[in-house]
């Protein structure tokens, strides 16, 4: 076997970090938050200052592993790498939501508001962090799994009935 051949065919397979980024970031938006983050650290391994990777390497890593702090840690890196940019926010705001962090989320959000103005992205994202509905069974605590799961058909039984609207 000629091992030149060998090593050119690896090398072929191994994606550029951006297009290892790319697929990251949709696998992240298709809620596969493992398969993700395997590709989001690989770019970011690639570019370790890079905005971009860091921030949603953050965003992966908070459903994915549930590392609440890392998570966070590295969207605020990207924040302040380029605080100009919104969606680096709403990312830092997501892995807050996510780690149940709602008022920190909240006081993101004003202040990104405040930096950018009325961005009806960012009012999207305030609504959806301030939005809450009771626990179907109140005697039961909110994370009871009762309680996450009657929620979560009733989000969908209210989401197929605003579509057939």
């Amino acid at each position: 076997m000629n091992l030149g051949f060998a090593m050119e065919t690896a090398k072929d397979t191994a994606l550029d970090p951006l297009t290892e980024f790319r697929e990251g970031v949709e696998l992240l938006k298709n809620e596969y938050p493992q398969k993700a983050l395997v590709r989001l650290r690989r770019a970011f391994e690639s570019d370790k200052q890079n905005a971009y990777y860091i921030s949603f390497l953050g965003l992966s890593i908070a459903p994915a592993q549930r590392k609440w702090d890392q998570a966070s840690e590295l969207c605020e890196m990207a924040v302040q790498l380029k605080p100009k940019e919104i969606k680096f926010h709403m990312n830092l705001v997501e892995v807050y939501a996510l780690a149940g962090r709602r008022e920190k989320a909240l006081d993101k959000l004003d202040y990104a508001l405040g930096l950018f103005g009325d961005d009806a992205r960012l009012k999207q994202a305030r609504c959806k962090v301030e939005k809450r509905r009771a626990p179907l069974l109140p005697f039961f605590g909110r994370s009871h799994f009762l309680n996450r799961e009657l929620g979560k058909l009733r989000h969908r039984l209210f989401q197929l009935t605003s579509l057939g609207r």
